[in-house]
């Protein structure tokens, strides 16, 4: 299978196939059960999904507007992990923590990726009840260069549409 800088190096499929693999590293590493991608739009102050691994329940160009709440604070002020291994623990920022629990999510972790000082976005774990532990949490760390990279891709790949378009 593709590493990610190797799916990041393709051309004409971007940012998908990139998207695509950072999905399985994120599989394999955590062994999540729901995976979506969140950019933030500071500028126009709205979160937008650009990958899921569920379009039925999550599609793709899904928008919120960013709230500011104890997860802005963490994620976004401080740049750290926000971890929630229960649903009662997120239904406490999310609104939408019914449907998380009907997909049999009831923990996700939010990695926020993080370039020159500025949180381009999120990965979005979700997955069972107390599935995100200390060793997952730390695990999950290691997940900021591909994050990274792939956040520069879909980045790089809507300006040179705009260039083209």
């Amino acid at each position: 299978m593709n590493t990610i800088a190797q799916a990041a190096a393709r051309g004409g499929v971007q940012p998908g196939a990139t998207f695509d693999a950072l999905a399985k590293l994120v599989k394999d590493t955590l062994g999540v059960r729901l995976f979506t991608v969140m950019e933030l739009d500071h500028a126009c102050g709205v979160a937008r999904r650009t990958y899921t691994n569920m379009p039925d329940a999550y599609p793709v160009s899904g928008e919120k507007p960013m709230e500011h709440n104890r997860w802005s604070d963490q994620v976004e002020g401080r740049h750290e992990t926000f971890v929630a291994n229960s649903i009662a623990e997120i239904a406490e920022v999310f609104p939408d923590h019914e449907l998380i629990k009907s997909l049999g999510c009831e923990s996700c972790l939010n990695l926020p990726i993080v370039v020159n000082g500025k949180v381009l976005g999120t990965l979005n774990c979700l997955d069972a009840e107390g599935h995100f532990t200390p060793e997952r949490v730390a695990a999950a760390e290691t997940l900021k260069p591909a994050g990274v990279l792939a956040l520069l891709v879909a980045e790089r790949t809507r300006h040179e549409g705009a260039e083209n378009g």
